[in-house]
């Protein structure tokens, strides 16, 4: 088997989408998660076993970064354009950051199990990972 054969019979684009969609990056059909956030032992479709990621801190911290970027220039647009009092604004942004993080968390850790699978990433080539 070549290195570009290799490479190839898992395209990371594809991998990362089904992933952000919650779907098993190898088959597309399963579920990827058992739970909220639970990332299922294997694909109830395919079998592909998925007990091995190690998403860690990733999610969070790039679920927490797109949320920044987008409740931060609203916070400032809004303040700047009307200038409303502070219970307006926390009342505004204070859920709709909880709203983002929470929806996207889920979906940002199915991305990241996703590249983990297509890179054969902590278990997803066949082999374990050297300590």
């Amino acid at each position: 088997m070549t290195i570009s054969a290799v490479h190839n019979d898992r395209p990371w684009f594809q991998s990362v989408m089904r992933g952000f969609r919650r779907r098993c990056p190898h088959c597309g059909e399963g579920k990827i998660f058992a739970g909220y956030a639970r990332v299922a032992d294997a694909c109830d479709q395919c079998h592909e076993e998925m007990f091995h990621q190690r998403a860690d801190d990733a999610p969070p911290y790039f679920t927490i970064m797109i949320v920044g970027h987008i409740v931060v220039p609203g916070l400032l647009m809004m303040e700047r354009s009307f200038a409303p009092p502070t219970w307006v604004q926390m009342s505004v942004w204070l859920p709709m950051s909880l709203l983002l993080t929470l929806s996207l968390l889920p979906l940002v850790k199915g991305a990241i199990v996703g590249l983990q699978w297509s890179l054969r990433m902590h278990g997803f080539g066949g082999e374990s990972d050297k300590v």
